[in-house]
């Protein structure tokens, strides 16, 4: 009974890790960027939309992952019932690691830097282009993981 169902166990799992911690390291890089954003508003309110768009900028590998992990459960027939065999699921969980892992850590660095750029805009609201530059740059990590995870799962 095991060995029939490792296949979709090992694919569940990249596609369940794909998720959670692509979407655990945006959940802590918005959070970092929501305590600053909060801090900055109490003294500017008018920099509202600046500071959202600030905080929001690590959500974006959550997206990522969970865009992976529906791929994945895509690829794998789950709604249709067919399940891969054990060493496919191996390669589906696998091929999740990389948006997985680098989703995490670009998240919570990107967090960071957006942290940065809120303190910049409180103290020069002219410099926003510049302020989104330095946590956006970020994101590049983030988007090259996405696409070797994506180009990796659709070749199986």
């Amino acid at each position: 009974m095991l060995n029939e169902n490792l296949g979709i166990f090992y694919a569940l799992l990249g596609a369940a890790l794909a998720a959670f911690l692509a979407g655990s390291g945006s959940a802590i890089g918005v959070g970092m960027g929501g305590r600053a954003a909060a801090g900055v508003l109490t003294e500017k309110p008018e920099l509202f939309a600046k500071v959202l768009i600030l905080q929001l900028l690590p959500g974006t590998q959550g997206i990522y992952g969970l865009l992976v992990a529906f791929v994945v459960l895509g690829k794998i027939g789950i709604l249709n019932g067919t399940a891969p065999d054990a060493a496919k699921g191996l390669l589906f969980l696998a091929a999740c690691l990389p948006i997985g892992v680098a989703g995490l850590v670009s998240a919570i660095h990107q967090g960071k830097a957006s942290v940065a750029a809120i303190s910049l805009l409180a103290k020069r609201p002219s410099s926003f282009g510049r302020a989104m530059l330095l946590p956006a740059m970020v994101e590049t990590y983030a988007i090259l993981a996405l696409l070797v995870s994506l180009l990796t799962v659709s070749r199986l």
